[in-house]
């Protein structure tokens, strides 16, 4: 396995975008992408540190979007009128400002949306932070809530458009990731607000929702799974 192959595992599992890791390995420098695990003598049950890289305030964010802090996050460059600055930001002009803002709300509900914060979810969503957005291996806020079963933030993300039929870079989608890893509750959040959008409603309760839902459940997995 290389270093990139094991980021890009841990963009999942333990939702960090990937271009915002560094490895370290004992009392090794940066682990190199291209190189392999092997190269760097990592040993079977030996300890890999996965650190956030510090420059232009990163560390910060990514740590405020750990605990779903909503007020921490307002202070940390996730909104257009806020007035927070780096020793970088500071030089930039306006499309760079507004760039700038919108990977760092965009990597905010990243990170928000895989721990399951859904009132931090609600807040960077309605100050516009894009739920369509990619990390860097493609994946959606939706495909780490789905991996997840961040039910509230699942159906928070669906809300303000996003999708599951997103494909990340591996082709996998939030509804086929869900299945992978046998996240039925994320799978039926997900059916569910399909059929809504289908059937013109907002009603989860509608009893049309209802019979379409109990037509496509059997495909959710066997019956033990259905009960959890």
């Amino acid at each position: 396995m290389t270093v990139r192959e094991l980021k890009e595992e841990l963009d999942l599992i333990a939702g960090i975008p990937f271009n915002l890791q560094r490895l370290q390995y004992l009392d090794q420098g940066i682990l190199m992408d291209n190189a392999t695990l092997k190269f760097h003598d990592v040993v079977p049950g030996g300890i890999i540190s996965l650190r956030i890289w510090h420059y232009d305030g990163w560390t910060e964010l990514v740590l405020a979007a750990v605990e779903g802090d909503s007020s921490k996050l307002s202070c940390l460059g996730v909104a257009e009128d806020s007035f927070y600055r780096t020793t970088n930001s500071q030089h930039f002009d306006d499309k760079q400002w507004k760039k700038w803002i919108s990977q760092r709300a965009f990597m905010a509900l990243y990170v928000a949306s895989h721990r399951g914060h859904s009132e931090a979810v609600q807040y960077l969503l309605e100050h516009g932070a894009n739920c369509q957005g990619r990390s860097p291996v493609g994946r959606t806020p939706l495909h780490v809530a789905a991996a997840m079963s961040r039910l509230d933030c699942i159906s928070l993300l669906l809300k303000y458009g996003a999708s599951i039929n997103d494909r990340d870079a591996k082709g996998e989608t939030p509804m086929s990731l869900a299945c992978r890893l046998n996240r039925s509750q994320s799978r039926r959040r997900m059916f569910l607000f399909y059929w809504m959008v289908e059937l013109g409603t907002k009603d989860p309760k509608d009893p049309v929702v209802k019979k379409a839902f109990q037509r496509v459940k059997a495909g959710f997995g066997s019956k033990k799974e259905n009960k959890t």
